[in-house]
């Protein structure tokens, strides 16, 4: 058995909890290890907030001044057997050529900043990230972890 869930959502910091917790109630009830289940939904959260902030080109909003089509961005989990696949989509202007690349052990900058660290932290936190730029198109993150479940897991994928 496996479970698939897509999410559009808006650019608005209230999505990302909304996110985060559909994927921990998918994988509570698939029986996977709370440690995993926190792993990815800290590099979800993480994925999601970056998209937030910068996946939307200037002037998205619509007439209306809420947020058009390209104010949004998209969510898809896929829980398979023993692995966890997720991928972030946004349509902003894409990663800047500094911010993608292999993270260094100490991030450039001040080291209190709030900022800057999410695809640090969602590459220490999954066991293999994509990120990709689509020209015109936005930004995908994606990451995949190995999962482990609960002993006498009532719904195991596997």
């Amino acid at each position: 058995m496996s479970i698939w869930w897509s999410l559009h959502l808006r650019r608005e910091a209230a999505s990302v909890p909304l996110a985060r917790r559909l994927l921990l109630g998918a994988m509570e009830t698939a029986g996977v290890d709370p440690d995993i289940s926190f792993d990815l939904s800290l590099a979800l959260s993480e994925a999601c907030a970056n998209a937030v902030e910068h996946g939307g080109r200037a002037g998205a909003d619509g007439p209306d001044g809420r947020s058009a089509e390209c104010g949004a961005y998209r969510v898809t989990a896929y829980l398979d057997g023993d692995r966890c696949r997720i991928e972030v989509t946004d349509s902003g202007p894409g990663f800047p050529p500094h911010a993608v690349g292999p993270c260094r052990p100490a991030w450039p900058g001040p080291v209190f900043r709030e900022s800057g660290r999410g695809l640090c932290l969602i590459e220490e936190l999954a066991d293999h990230v994509r990120f990709r730029n689509r020209p015109g198109r936005g930004a995908v993150v994606s990451f995949d972890k190995m999962l482990k479940f609960r002993d006498g897991a009532l719904l195991h994928l596997s």
